[in-house]
């Protein structure tokens, strides 16, 4: 039987003492954590994923030592999960408040995995924070907070109701997700963020965005591989959930190109 596709999955990172757990036992390190929905996400596309852990200051291994190249050639593609906001220094800015100072350890790491599986031909796929992070890693920025940047706009996050915040998104004709959906032009999705993208990064074309108040919603690399995002989480779609977007198509097209890159 043919393997099936491994997709690396970049991790998400606790920090002891960021979340108010209590100090003792596993919550007193740093714990890198894939999350539940994205790995079933994965699988329910016949995909097996696998996290890439990062790499800080105060780790056993320095970077000078980790090859995420290594990952990029043995695995079949990348999946960016949500998470911490992105740093306002990793765009060139400082933070406006100093809740939205985001996470420049992972910032840095999943530039680099980024980078390599774009290096290796490899299919990158982003997920909320992972569209954010594109955007920035291509020469894009980032508004850091909607609310306060662009008080006109509509809410994107509401505080208590998490995946349960949901607003329309309209695709833009002529577009690669466009054609995943034919004769779909509008589509409802969860809305989990307080970021967004402000300038888009150079070579990314717009796949859609919010009709209410033009926010982009999905980006898409010009370059030779697949490189796309989504702002909002599709791993928390239900298939069958008769108000929200069925998702699948867009898994598999990232996982085609996965085959398509593997052969």
């Amino acid at each position: 039987m043919t393997r099936p596709l491994l997709i690396g999955v970049s991790a998400r990172i606790h920090y002891p003492g960021s979340t108010g757990m209590p100090s003792g036992g596993v919550w007193s390190k740093t714990v890198h954590y894939l999350e539940q929905s994205v790995a079933h996400w994965l699988l329910a596309g016949g995909a097996v994923p696998v996290m890439v852990p990062a790499v800080d200051a105060e780790s056993i291994v320095k970077r000078s030592e980790i090859h995420l190249h290594d990952y990029a050639q043995a695995l079949d593609g990348l999946v960016l999960q949500g998470g911490n906001d992105v740093a306002p220094e990793t765009y060139g800015e400082t933070p406006l408040h100093a809740d939205w100072h985001g996470d420049r350890v992972r910032d840095r790491y999943e530039i680099d995995l980024i980078r390599a599986f774009v290096a290796a031909g490899k299919p990158v796929f982003g997920i909320c924070r992972g569209l954010q992070l594109l955007n920035v890693a291509f020469g894009g920025t980032l508004l850091q907070d909607i609310e306060t940047q662009q008080p006109q706009s509509l809410t994107h996050r509401v505080l208590g109701r998490y995946e349960e915040h949901h607003h329309a998104v309209e695709f833009v004709t002529g577009t690669r997700l466009a054609a995943l959906f034919p004769g779909v032009e509008r589509a409802t999705t969860n809305s989990i963020h307080h970021q967004g993208i402000k300038d888009l990064a150079p070579e990314f074309t717009v796949e859609a965005r919010c009709p209410d108040d033009g926010l982009i919603e999905a980006v898409r690399w010009r370059g030779p591989s697949f490189v796309a995002g989504v702002q909002w989480h599709p791993e928390f779609h239900e298939p069958d959930h008769p108000h929200t977007l069925d998702d699948r198509a867009i898994l598999q097209d990232f996982l085609a190109a996965a085959r398509a890159a593997r052969h």
